[in-house]
């Protein structure tokens, strides 16, 4: 049998007829006029080789057969409706699904708080699944599908089949315990240097940003240690001489939580950060992640 020849709307006319059981009535459903739905019916009925809706007293009745195929026709075309509506767009927010983010610490504490709120309201089958992105552009994992969009202020280089949005720019300031007892009025370069540092390191190394900087002019910091997350420095500067040079967002959020922090000017020149959300060209057109990649942009820009 060559299904190619076939007319699957044929098994929707049988399915709305068993149901209406009414020539005109299975017409207007089907927006046809009543010769167009006989020419059709007549056409199932040679397919099936059986007459299966004749004419009664009131309308049309099922024959044995009609009976007979009646459930596996409403499966089939409750599948094929199925098919469709799980891929128009205006549905895919009802369907269940899992969308991993790799991202940072400090990029979940900003984010996820509204992300998760519009999710519960918008698409309450969708589950979102957080990973730590370790320093580097997760170009693998977005490649296979472990990964559907990675968050941070640090992607460089990508290659022609990612995508790239920006989604808000961050200075950079320095955070110090108001116990501090080496910066007296303001922090200059000279008492920066003074100090010993706290950094975040993802990925090891020790000579970052603030490091490169100096080094450009000849200087260098005493960095005490270097921790994984962008959140725990700030708590462990607390009543020490340490400084931590971090994002506004960041030292912001740890005063309000530490009384005893205070933000002060870098006093050096650094360029903003600017934070992007990445994803492979495997999920550009996906309803369900361009969707996500919207919110995360609303949510960050404002």
């Amino acid at each position: 049998m060559n299904i190619s020849t076939k007319d699957v709307n044929l098994l929707v006319l049988f399915k709305v007829l068993y149901e209406e059981q009414n020539l005109s009535v299975a017409a207007g459903r089907m927006a046809l006029s009543q010769p167009a739905l006989s020419h059709r019916l007549n056409k199932l009925r040679d397919e099936l080789g059986d007459p299966l809706f004749v004419r009664a007293a009131r309308g049309l009745t099922p024959t044995p057969k009609a009976h007979a195929l009646a459930p596996e026709v409403a499966r089939l075309v409750g599948e094929i409706e199925g098919f469709y509506q799980n891929n128009e767009e205006h549905d895919f927010l009802s369907q269940a699904d899992v969308v991993h983010i790799y991202s940072t610490d400090y990029v979940e504490q900003l984010l996820m708080p509204a992300l998760i709120h519009r999710i519960t309201e918008q698409a309450p089958h969708l589950q979102l699944v957080t990973h730590n992105t370790r320093g580097q552009l997760p170009a693998r994992e977005l490649e296979n599908g472990s990964c559907d969009i990675a968050i941070a202020g640090f992607y460089t280089d990508l290659p022609a089949t990612f995508y790239q949005q920006s989604l808000h720019s961050e200075e950079f300031v320095v955070l110090a315990s108001r116990d501090n007892q080496l910066i007296k009025k303001q922090l200059t370069l000279k008492i920066f240097l003074q100090c010993r540092h706290l950094v975040t390191t993802l990925t090891g190394d020790l000579n970052g940003v603030v490091d490169r900087a100096l080094q450009a002019q000849g200087q260098k910091r005493m960095v005490t240690a270097g921790l994984s997350s962008f959140l725990a420095p700030p708590a462990v500067i607390c009543g020490t001489d340490m400084l931590l040079t971090c994002l506004r967002s960041i030292a912001e959020e740890a005063c309000r939580r530490y009384p005893d922090l205070k933000v002060y000017p870098v006093p050096l020149k650094l360029e903003p950060v600017q934070v992007v959300q990445t994803w492979h060209q495997r999920t550009h057109q996906d309803p369900m992640r361009r969707w996500l990649r919207q919110q995360i942009k609303e949510v960050l820009s404002t």
